[in-house]
């Protein structure tokens, strides 16, 4: 099966107050209209009925086993970050080899028939990273826990302090290799935009809009701005505050969406999202997945496209 709130937009606000003014014989307001992979995110509430499931594997994704040693979801194992990513070439975050990461997950207990849950440190972005590789990979029923570890504490729900050591899993790769783009293909895509060549297309940027404009420099990052034909669309846009980090809806998940110039009708459209290293762009991959969209993502991203010589465009 193929196909993550700082800032509010004035156009939210008004329409908050709206509904907050609304009197209470007024019409009820519709259903929320449901992502197009529901089934990609999962909430506390399920996952804590799910708990006992023979298949279910939970995994803590965090750069050190620290972060779960303090308190973990029951039976949750940890899975290192660094173990995802490696340093090749100009990629601070590159793609390691199939073969590797197979292994890793293997390690973590994961079987062919697993459904998979993640949550990790840095409000999700480490679980969104494990789940872009688990998607590459072709693993069938990965999904984010809603809110992470944030929101299962905030629930009152319970914590494990027990190191988990599972049998080695059977989980084998099936590569996706659609979903991992590089320069030579982000080139061509950004020439595209930039002539407006492709109306079922949009290149998404997580940076914060002020290193996307190129007012403040990403770090470490030797040029300023953004990849031409590229639209911002800060990652922590996505969630609902950095205390509260779970997804918005999925109508305002469009609307920011739509609103960064992704195609209204997902479906066959493409989405492409990098940021610095590629970890800001897993949550926008993930959401874009998550909405539908046949997503993508580059994740030697501006860190390598600042030092190959590739256009930059700076807003003025």
């Amino acid at each position: 099966m193929r196909a993550a709130k700082v800032i509010l937009t004035a156009s939210c606000v008004v329409l908050m107050f709206a509904r907050a003014a609304a009197p209470a014989g007024s019409a009820a307001q519709p259903p929320d209209e449901p992502a197009g992979h529901p089934e990609l995110l999962v909430s506390g509430q399920w996952l804590a009925r799910h708990l006992g499931d023979a298949d279910l594997v939970v995994l803590c994704v965090a750069q050190a086993p620290e972060f779960c040693s303090a308190g973990h979801i029951p039976g949750a194992r940890f899975v290192s970050l660094g173990d995802l990513v490696e340093r090749r070439g100009a990629a601070l975050h590159a793609v390691p080899p199939p073969e590797k990461l197979e292994a890793v997950f293997r390690g973590a207990g994961v079987n062919a028939r697993s459904r998979i849950v993640l949550y990790g440190e840095r409000l999700g972005l480490c679980a969104a990273r494990a789940f872009f590789t688990l998607d590459y990979l072709g693993a069938a029923n990965p999904a984010l826990l809603d809110g992470g570890l944030e929101a299962w504490k905030r629930e009152g729900r319970p914590l494990s302090f027990e190191t988990v050591r599972p049998l080695p899993g059977d989980f084998a790769a099936h590569v996706h290799p659609e979903v991992l783009l590089g320069l030579d293909e982000v080139r061509a895509l950004s020439a595209s935009l930039s002539q407006r060549l492709r109306p079922a297309a949009a290149l998404l940027d997580a940076r914060p809009p002020e290193e996307f404009s190129g007012a403040r420099a990403s770090e470490d990052v030797p040029r300023t701005g953004h990849i031409p034909g590229a639209a911002c669309l800060y990652w922590m846009n996505l969630l609902e505050s950095p205390a509260n980090p779970v997804l918005k809806s999925p109508s305002e998940l469009r609307r920011v969406f739509e609103a960064a110039g992704a195609p209204s009708s997902a479906g066959s459209a493409q989405v492409v999202t990098y940021c610095r290293t590629g970890m800001q762009s897993s949550m926008d991959y993930f959401v874009a997945r998550y909405l539908g969209y046949r997503a993508a993502m580059y994740p030697a991203s501006f860190y390598e496209w600042s030092r190959a010589g590739a256009p930059v465009q700076a807003d003025k």
